[in-house]
C-alpha cells in the first residue's frame, strides 16, 4: 500500500503562539503512526515561490494521513497553527 504524505510550508506570523502548536503536535502525529521526516530546518529556495518553513510528515497509508489531519486529536492545535502561521499543506500518496 502506498504511504501517504502531509507536506507543510508555511510562514510563521506569531512565534510564540507557534511554539504552544510545536509543543502539542508530536504526541497527536504519532498517535497514527506517523513520523517527521522534515520539520524545519535549513532550506534554499530552488524555483518558484516558497514559504520559509517546510515539514514532511510520513503515515503508513493516504487514509492514515487524512485520518490523522481531520481527527479531533489534531483539532486543536491545527487551529492553533492556522493562527499563527499562513501557507500550504497538501496530501500526497508516495512510496
Amino acid at each position: 500500500m502506498p504511504a501517504g504524505y502531509i507536506i507543510a510550508q508555511i510562514d510563521v506570523s506569531d512565534p510564540t503562539a507557534f511554539e504552544e502548536y510545536r509543543k502539542l503536535v508530536p504526541a497527536t502525529i504519532a498517535k497514527f503512526g506517523g513520523e517527521y521526516l522534515v520539520r524545519g530546518g535549513k532550506q534554499e529556495q530552488l524555483e518558484g515561490s516558497n514559504n520559509p518553513r517546510t515539514v514532511v510528515l510520513h503515515f503508513e497509508s493516504f487514509d492514515k494521513a487524512r485520518e490523522w489531519y481531520h481527527s479531533s486529536d489534531y483539532e486543536k492545535p491545527k487551529a492553533m497553527r492556522q493562527a499563527a502561521s499562513k501557507g500550504n499543506v497538501v496530501l500526497v500518496e508516495g512510496v
